[in-house]
């Protein structure tokens, strides 16, 4: 069985972040662990407090997998100040840690940034740079380039410019433009246009959680990045259509869609 590790905050409501993580890495038929970055106070309707994590303490949960079950495949989400950062870095580079996914959650859906710049410049330089791929959303991607993105031609100048600081692909999720949800893969100088049908349902709460999950899920069992990404899109898609309906506000998806198909 592949092993995936996700680092992130927990949502309490079991949509986004740690929970969303373990139920799509469970979808996929593979053994999850976590390690805790921050407790949110969190639901449908907004983030109502969160408590970072000492960055020691982080350090120790990674020890504690790393040294025992080693991930297969690691993906990052909410890291949320600068110490947190440096020790998941020093961590990563120690135990040569494999496919490792970034989202970079750095925007929260209101449009405030959830990053000071110490964190915000750490997470540029140490930590973006050590991902397979990052998959920046548009609000993400104009943090990540410094300029504004309102069309695919804007996506591309964004994907070139945010390149040029990492070794790995950037992958920008088209979502927040009203019409489609195509996805930009720019690895190594090569655009590749990952085609995908916007779904008519507000409750998308967890969705980049869930998406960059599921790519971490099949690039450890070796299928390309653009295969990775391409059948990430689909489960996502899928949990999505599933049309699961709860809460007062904008819901999660459906991670368990498919154990029964």
């Amino acid at each position: 069985m592949k092993k995936i590790l996700t680092i992130a905050g927990s949502d309490c409501s079991g949509g986004a972040g740690i929970q969303a993580d373990m139920k799509t890495i469970t979808a996929h038929k593979m053994y999850a662990m976590s390690v805790i970055t921050a407790l949110t106070a969190q639901n449908t309707t907004g983030v109502y407090g969160v408590v970072d994590v000492a960055a020691d303490f982080v350090g120790k949960q990674l020890d504690a997998i790393f040294t025992d079950i080693v991930p297969d495949a690691v993906k990052i989400g909410m890291v949320s100040n600068e110490g947190i950062i440096k020790v998941i870095v020093e961590k990563l580079v120690q135990y040569d840690a494999k496919h490792i996914v970034v989202d970079p959650v750095m925007v929260a859906t209101s449009g405030g940034k959830l990053l000071n710049l110490g964190a915000e410049s750490a997470l540029v330089e140490k930590l973006l740079p050590l991902a397979e791929v990052i998959t920046p959303n548009i609000p993400e991607a104009e943090c990540l380039c410094g300029f504004s993105v309102q069309s695919k031609e804007d996506m591309l100048k964004a994907a070139e410019v945010i390149s040029n600081n990492l070794s790995g692909a950037v992958l920008i999720k088209g979502g927040h433009f009203t019409e489609g949800a195509d996805d930009l893969l720019y690895n190594k100088g090569k655009a590749l246009w990952i085609v995908g049908e916007r779904i008519a349902t507000d409750n998308t709460h967890g969705t980049g959680c869930t998406l960059s999950s599921a790519i971490a899920c099949n690039l450890a069992v070796d299928f390309t990045l653009a295969e990775s990404i391409e059948k990430a899109k689909f489960y996502v898609r899928g949990a999505l259509e599933d049309g699961l309906n709860l809460g007062k506000g904008n819901g999660p998806l459906n991670h368990c869609y498919n154990l029964n198909k």
